[in-house]
């Protein structure tokens, strides 16, 4: 059952082959015998996941069940889920149970899926290899030395190893689709407001996206069905009708115009990762579509605009942990401002702390024009070339990651070459765009391992089921999404 579709599951379980429990059961099984080596979970409740379970049969046996019930979802640990540990990968909230469910847990609960437990994350979503957490780093299961990417490598770790059949995520800057690519898995960022952030603790709150991650386009599809939704809790959820985001699983893919950046194709990116996608692209070929050649000149500068507009955005959201209210608090001080610096020097970790730094002098008086704004118009510029770009292609293709599966330590002392890791992730999130990756193929490491390398699909707004259906179609012809790990099973 591990390498089951999420459809597969949903028949097993309404034909009495297999009930939640025992699903459930197979999965927290080997959380048992795997997380210890991987870390890709901070937090498990068997007790709590089994109830819901067991909620979830009696469901199915009254014949109210619905595509997800009873099925078993990774939640990142960056969502609130009501009396569960909830911890963003932070000293500052590692001891912080929430006392409510984030909007996308809700929606999975109501739907009768399975909170399977909480994964691990770079903390607070700062991070592009999952090194940052304060509950240690996350293993890349197609090479236990490499790193699985990041934010949300707890996450691709878990359904990449079979920890979970499918998991939630989110992106601010490429958090869904680079570790995605790095564990050979599916992964979609959807348009900015079609899910709700309310209960997802904030990064950067114009950039950040909840999306799910899975094997196969056909799951996102069928996540993003629970997932999407308007929420007046939240102020930058958009209010549009539900729709079906399988709808266009099997549209053909005749005419379809595929735009190839210039820009994506260009120095920096691995030779091996440009044949994969070269080869990716010639399958679409294959398959009926259409290939033309696209410029996006300003994505060069969406690495600086991102890295003064997500720390400012992050240094007043993470102004709230002061160890008043809630999380960690220092457990000597002699004044309340000693209180506030030593609780947010011991909670927080370096990355975060250099992010904080950065956009705290950003917004400082005498620099507010000369970086936050210009960086904000230059984001404007970027959303235009995107804009410019759908004239004359439907979807725009290239790869998710300049590379494969980095080793662990490999770029923690050099944080440009870290955030370089996000070069064609990163103007999708500026342009509030959606973007997804599915795996395309693999290339050998240096100790013969083979390495996932992801293609990057970017739509214009609201495309994504158009999008899922073209992910879905390469997947009906390839086999690369099916591919396990060696070694878990």
């Amino acid at each position: 059952m591990i390498n089951a579709s999420l459809k597969e599951l949903a028949a097993a379980l309404a034909a009495r082959k297999v009930s939640s429990v025992e699903l459930t059961q197979e999965f927290l099984g080997r959380i048992d015998r795997f997380n210890p080596d991987l870390n890709a979970y901070i937090t498990v409740d068997a007790g709590k996941s089994l109830a819901q379970a067991q909620t979830a049969d009696e469901k199915i046996a009254r014949g109210e069940a619905g595509p997800l019930t009873g099925i078993p979802i990774a939640q990142k640990d960056i969502f609130c889920a009501k009396g569960w540990r909830t911890t963003c990968g932070s000293k500052m909230l590692g001891n912080f149970v929430s006392p409510y469910d984030a909007h996308i847990v809700e929606q999975f609960d109501k739907a009768g899926a399975v909170n399977l437990g909480k994964t691990n994350m770079d903390e607070f979503a700062m991070g592009s290899s999952n090194e940052t957490s304060y509950f240690g780093q996350v293993k890349n299961p197609w090479d236990f030395d490499r790193v699985p990417g990041g934010s949300s490598g707890g996450s691709a770790a878990a359904v990449a190893a079979r920890l979970a059949p499918a998991a939630t995520g989110t992106d601010t800057g490429g958090s869904i689709r680079q570790p995605a690519s790095l564990c050979g898995l599916s992964g979609l960022k959807p348009t900015y407001g079609v899910c709700s952030r309310f209960g997802m603790i904030a990064f950067a709150s114009s950039l950040d996206q909840a999306g799910p991650m899975a094997k196969s386009a056909e799951d996102l599809a069928l996540m993003m069905n629970v997932m999407a939704g308007f929420d007046s809790r939240d102020s930058t959820s958009l209010e549009r009708d539900k729709e079906d985001y399988a709808r266009d699983l099997d549209q053909p893919l005749a005419g379809l115009k595929i735009g190839l950046p210039r820009e994506y194709f260009a120095d920096g990116l691995d030779v091996g990762v440009a044949q994969v996608v070269q080869q990716a692209i010639d399958q679409y070929r294959k398959l009926g579509a259409q290939t033309v050649d696209i410029s996006l000149p300003n994505t060069r500068l969406s690495i600086p605009v991102y890295y003064v507009l997500a720390p400012a955005e992050a240094s007043s959201n993470l102004s709230r942990f002061d160890g008043v209210r809630y999380g960690h608090r220092a457990p000597e001080y002699t004044d309340l401002l000693g209180m506030y610096c030593k609780t947010r020097a011991q909670g927080f970790g370096a990355e975060v702390k250099r992010r904080i730094m950065i956009g705290t002098y950003v917004l400082s008086a005498g620099y507010y024009d000369a970086y936050y704004l210009k960086a904000q118009k230059i984001r404007r510029l970027i959303a235009q070339d995107f804009a410019q770009a759908f004239r004359q292609c439907d979807v725009i293709m290239g790869p998710a990651a300049p590379g494969t599966a980095f080793k662990l330590g490999e770029k923690t002392d050099d944080p440009v070459a870290m955030y370089l890791q996000d070069i064609y992730t990163i103007a999708v999130n500026l342009a509030g765009l959606p973007g997804m990756s599915i795996p395309a193929g693999f290339v050998p490491g240096n100790d013969g391992k083979p390495l996932p390398v992801g293609l990057q699909i970017i739509g214009n707004y609201f495309s994504e089921s158009r999008m899922l259906g073209i992910g879905h179609a390469y997947q009906q012809a390839t086999d690369w999404h099916t591919r396990m790990p060696a070694g878990i099973m």
